[in-house]
């Protein structure tokens, strides 16, 4: 069907969904059932679930899943759906995460996964592009709830509040208001959170002061400003002062770190930003999990635990949290 043969209002409201319509759209415009199954079987249009009609034939993209998700279901995106709508990198879901009454009970589309609440929280929900979300505190619980095992629940909510989409102080104030009961995974979020709310940023800078603690070794600075050689602003995972005024740097490399052109810049910022006497320590992050005891006496040989401190930092050097 050619876009000028639809009514010009259900052209506006089609442009604004993605080129998606639920039958009830539809109808609303004089489009009734008939002409919707003989325009999908002329192949001119397609259906993505049992309420939701496409007008268009190609494949369907991000946007258009999670306006079909939507207009079939009457809910809201949640979970890592939402968050990525709200900017949230680096967790990709290839479901659509809608979120409904309990009592609901439509067919949908297979890529689609219905979460069911008794607590819709209208005051959660805004909107993005005209689709209705969760807010981001809501969301990062209840994909942390929803995760798989509690460590993926924990780098969740901290590569949240990496990526500035709220504060821990935010996620914590969103825990507190679900009371005492149960969710999965709580405890160790708000582990994660607390730890994040003190000045780490990613789960390895989580797993570092949890190491540095259990093998009771003075707490680094992290997130520490330093300025390379081209003047520009580089910040250090960790950092500890020694006593005769020597640093001890930490850089903790993720997976991502492994691509040559991070991992070429990684290496030059590191030599850059160390001081004449400073040692430099990179180690991967996955080591601080499964080898924290070589990783401890590694850094205790390093510090000098008898005559190191991590205070007396400068303030241009304290942590920059996202806010």
């Amino acid at each position: 069907m050619q876009r000028h043969l639809l009514p010009p209002v259900l052209e506006a409201v089609a442009d604004a969904q993605a080129r998606c319509v639920s039958r009830r759209q539809l109808a609303e415009h004089g489009v009734g059932p008939g002409v919707v199954a003989r325009r999908v079987r002329a192949g001119l249009w397609q259906t993505a679930g049992p309420r939701c009609v496409v007008l268009h034939r190609g494949p369907l993209g991000a946007t258009e899943r999670r306006w079909a998700a939507v207009l079939t279901t009457d809910g809201v995106l949640g979970g890592l759906t939402a968050l990525a709508v709200h900017g949230l990198d680096g967790w990709p879901r290839d479901a659509v995460e809608v979120v409904v009454p309990r009592s609901a009970g439509r067919a949908v589309p297979p890529w689609v996964r219905r979460r069911t609440t008794t607590d819709p929280d209208g005051a959660a929900v805004t909107h993005r592009g005209g689709l209705p979300v969760h807010r981001v505190e809501r969301a990062a619980l209840d994909a942390a709830a929803w995760s798989a095992a509690a460590r993926t629940a924990g780098g969740l909510v901290a590569a949240v509040v990496q990526q500035r989409l709220t504060t821990a102080e935010r996620l914590l104030a969103e825990a507190d208001a679900r009371g005492s009961s149960p969710w999965r995974h709580r405890a160790e979020v708000l582990k994660v959170l607390a730890d994040v709310a003190g000045g780490s940023q990613a789960l390895s800078e989580v797993d570092l002061l949890r190491l540095v603690r259990r093998h009771r070794l003075p707490p680094p600075e992290q997130q520490v400003r330093r300025h390379d050689a081209a003047g520009r602003v580089r910040y250090l995972d960790a950092l500890w002062r020694r006593a005769d005024g020597t640093c001890v740097l930490l850089e903790v490399d993720g997976v991502g770190h492994l691509d040559e052109s991070r991992w070429y810049d990684d290496l030059l910022r590191a030599a850059e930003v160390a001081a004449a006497g400073d040692v430099v320590l990179r180690l991967p992050a996955r080591a601080l999990r499964v080898d924290a005891a070589r990783v401890a006496a590694l850094l205790r040989r390093h510090l000098g635990t008898s005559a190191c401190r991590s205070d007396g930092l400068p303030s241009h050097r304290r942590t920059h949290l996202a806010g």
